[in-house]
């Protein structure tokens, strides 16, 4: 009787030996160009759904960033991307570059801002964003989301420069030989970039910040931005001060299955070392929070479900219409 059960056991044994494993879920992610430090970041996350989301493998796939994301997401090329959360909403609306063409989408979370910056130089005597009218300074590298951003806020808040046109590089020339008085630039986090840095080597800057009515008026106009307060120390010398900011963030496919998008938000939420050593900028940065104070459309059911089980607050512009 022994013998006969021992040789069904291993019967069985062997018999689930042989079965294949469950197979995977396949996702594609959709990043940027390999050549930026954002493509890292995506790799870093990919890795981290592969090691922390059951029965899910994800693989990083170069694109053209963020409008190319959205394209692919709505033709199912790929399942979720690296997409700006100005944009993101654009896409969501109907607006701009996406006037007509709504691209319905899902925000999984906010993972950094980049607070537009509005560097001048210090001797130029320019104080205020006002002060700007007239003189000769660029809105961003051209053809970036920050210059047609920069352009948009200009022009909400009636303030008219001579706008010069240029590469980063260009701008940076520029200023440095008092060609220009200034550019917009965005910044790392809370810090201001290198190429801000590279000009304050050479030249003493100020950053210019929106007053409580600038302020008010970027909130009314613009909700596909951000206002956000950037304490003192962005750079040595320099003072907190309030700027206009979107969200990097990732966005999915509407139909990615609820409990797949808790999974990830929650392997996101709470990961504190592999997207930080990705980006060393998110370090100390609480993810929840970020998302919900930079989100522009309406999160991911599978996203909210974590955010209630943590008790956090979640806006009212970024829950789905059926939660």
């Amino acid at each position: 009787m022994k013998q006969t059960l021992f040789a069904a056991a291993a019967a069985c044994a062997l018999f689930a030996a042989a079965l294949p494993a469950a197979a995977k879920d396949k996702m594609l992610i959709g990043a940027t160009s390999a050549s930026s430090s954002q493509y890292g970041y995506f790799v870093a996350l990919s890795q981290l759904i592969n090691s922390k989301v059951p029965n899910v493998e994800t693989a990083v796939v170069e694109t053209g960033a963020t409008v190319d994301n959205l394209r692919r997401i709505e033709r199912r090329q790929i399942d979720m991307g690296l997409v700006t959360t100005n944009v993101g909403y654009q896409a969501y609306a109907g607006e701009g570059a996406f006037d007509g063409k709504k691209v319905d989408n899902r925000l999984l979370f906010v993972y950094a801002t980049a607070p537009q910056n509005v560097i001048v130089r210090n001797d130029s005597g320019v104080t205020s964003l006002a002060a700007l009218k007239g003189k000769r300074f660029n809105p961003g590298l051209k053809g970036s989301a920050t210059e047609k951003t920069a352009e948009a806020v200009f022009a909400a808040l009636g303030i008219a420069p001579d706008y010069v046109r240029g590469s980063t590089t260009d701008i940076v020339d520029a200023m440095k030989d008092n060609r220009v008085l200034g550019t917009v630039k965005s910044g790392a986090g809370m810090k201001l970039d290198g190429s801000s840095l590279d000009i304050a080597t050479f030249t003493p800057i100020r950053v210019l910040g929106l007053d409580a009515a600038q302020k008010k008026t970027v909130a009314e106009k613009f909700p596909d931005l951000s206002v956000v307060d950037v304490p003192a120390g962005a750079a040595d010398g320099i003072p907190a001060y309030s700027t206009w900011s979107f969200g990097l963030a990732v966005h999915a496919r509407t139909d990615l299955p609820e409990e797949t998008a808790y999974q990830i938000a929650k392997a996101a939420f709470e990961d504190r070392t592999m997207q930080v050593g990705a980006l060393s900028s998110l370090k100390g940065i609480d993810l929840m929070q970020l998302t919900v104070d930079n989100g522009t459309i309406p999160l991911h059911p599978g996203v909210v479900r974590y955010l209630k089980e943590k008790n956090v607050a979640i806006p009212a512009k970024l829950m789905p219409k059926s939660s």
